[in-house]
């Protein structure tokens, strides 16, 4: 690799990194001595290449090609192809164009002629669905409708949004689902076909404009502030749906390698004390010298596991991955009783059953927020207090008891005397907020209280919420 390109593999290496994703220096390696076997005219092997050596789990791949696409972008500024064309080349532009001489050409012209031919021209390849022709058109859109010059320092100069309002998605929707009804398509299809259409062009105008920024501000910048993390490493909080359904099904991978890997170390911890007795005596036959060591059996250990769960609106994802998570590795207890609240407690033990259907333990979950719920809001004072009086009896010895929640209780009563009470008859306790740590304390939070009685662990994400549990068994 020459020294330019050198650097921009090492910054896209470390963009991946920041990302979330585990790249090792291995697998830096492997990656150069790939893209060194490979031919480099032709941009999709190279990314291919890159897949190979450095992404492990199909949910990293959507956060690789994006950094990819930021690192190596398909084209600059308005390409070749665009260069050549200039203002006058579809017949669009509303002005005079240029002398067809050897001058710079200008850039291509917004106006309500090159709006309305451009949206023709989106109807027919969407209608079409024709890849090969959307690409062209989102470097297009943005370029005549996504320029926003003259904006202050600091602030980029593209904007998809800008680009997206004028071509207006919802009347290209309504366009294209005419232009299929009159093909013979159903009602239903043809609006499924239409979003499906549009929600694509979609990504390739904020594709493109994230590329035109990089050019601008570095894609060092944009990595850091534009590129969604890797599902992983996204906030509980601040998950969108299509979030919550990818990590939905990355609970399970999760809670599997979890357990190899709980496994491994429990074997390799499998020896416990140095029997002396036993090492002396077998040092006889050594002269002494005790060569070969024996070890007494190490107790297996397993606890009893009491989980409170917060199911308010604003943790409710967290709390249910968290319970899942659990389920998964259920075996890894030697008893699991789990408790929802949001003013009231509410047993739901009975639909964390083993090798139930995720879906349905979810639905099941969602559906019994409604019995943890007299008034609506949270009071953590009155479930700690009801949990005390109903269930306190279900903590003992030999149970270590897990409180899930953001720790805000809407300046309620912060029963702090039966969160004692319940700390003192647990082995252990243990306390996770979905929060970041610089929002406890702040509001109606009572996490630095809480934290007094009960250790709290930031637990903002799939990551943490594995090491955690990881500790916790």
């Amino acid at each position: 690799m020459t020294g330019g390109l050198l650097e921009r593999h090492l910054a896209f290496l470390e963009a991946l990194r920041g990302a979330g994703l585990p790249v090792s220096l291995v697998e830096d390696l492997d990656a150069v001595a790939a893209l060194g076997a490979l031919p480099w005219d032709d941009r999709e092997v190279v990314r291919a290449a890159y897949a190979a050596t450095l992404v492990k789990r199909q949910a990293q791949r959507t956060t690789f090609d994006t950094l990819f696409d930021l690192y190596f972008p398909r084209l600059v500024g308005d390409g070749v192809a665009g260069a050549e064309a200039g203002p006058d080349a579809d017949g669009s532009a509303d002005g005079d164009g240029g002398d067809g001489g050897d001058a710079e050409p200008p850039p291509l012209r917004d106006g309500a002629v090159a709006l309305r031919d451009l949206r023709d021209r989106l109807v027919d390849a969407l209608a079409a669905d024709d890849p090969a022709t959307l690409g062209p058109l989102a470097v297009e859109t943005v370029s005549r409708f996504g320029s926003m010059p003259g904006r202050g320092p600091g602030l980029s100069s593209w904007s998809a949004y800008s680009a997206l309002r004028r071509v207006a998605p919802a009347e290209l929707t309504r366009r294209i689902v005419a232009a299929l009804l009159t093909e013979g398509s159903g009602e239903a299809e043809a609006r499924r076909a239409a979003a499906r259409s549009v929600g694509a062009f979609t990504a390739l105008v904020e594709d493109d404009a994230r590329r035109r920024i990089a050019e601008e501000k570095g894609p060092d910048h944009v990595a850091r502030t534009a590129v969604r993390p890797s599902i992983e490493r996204i906030d509980f909080t601040a998950a969108r749906r299509a979030d919550v359904e990818e990590m939905r099904r990355q609970i399970y991978p999760l809670a599997r390698r979890l357990a190899t890997r709980l496994t491994r170390e429990q074997h390799a911890r499998r020896r416990g004390p140095v029997d002396f007795r036993r090492t002396v005596r077998a040092s006889v036959s050594t002269g002494g010298v005790p060569l070969t060591t024996h070890h007494r059996p190490k107790r297996p250990h397993r606890t009893d596991l009491v989980v409170l769960c917060d199911v308010s609106g604003s943790v409710a994802n967290f709390a249910q991955f968290t319970l899942l998570l659990v389920l998964a590795l259920r075996e890894q207890f030697q008893n699991l009783r789990a408790f929802t609240f949001v003013d009231q407690v509410h047993e739901v033990t009975g639909h964390l059953r083993p090798g139930a259907d995720l879906g349905d333990v979810m639905a099941e979950l969602a559906a019994s927020a409604e019995h943890a719920a007299r008034w609506g809001r949270t009071s953590y004072g009155r479930a700690f207090t009801t949990f005390t009086e109903q269930y306190g009896g279900v903590l003992g010895p030999r149970s270590s008891l897990l409180i899930l929640g953001d720790a805000r209780s809407n300046y309620s009563d912060p029963g702090l005397e039966a969160l004692r009470e319940m700390a003192g008859a647990a082995r252990h306790a243990w306390w996770l907020n979905p929060e970041h740590r610089r929002h406890w304390q702040t509001g109606d939070s009572l996490a630095g209280v809480y934290g007094e009685v009960v250790p709290m662990v930031e637990c903002r994400n799939l990551t943490q919420l594995g090491e955690f549990v990881h500790d916790l068994v």
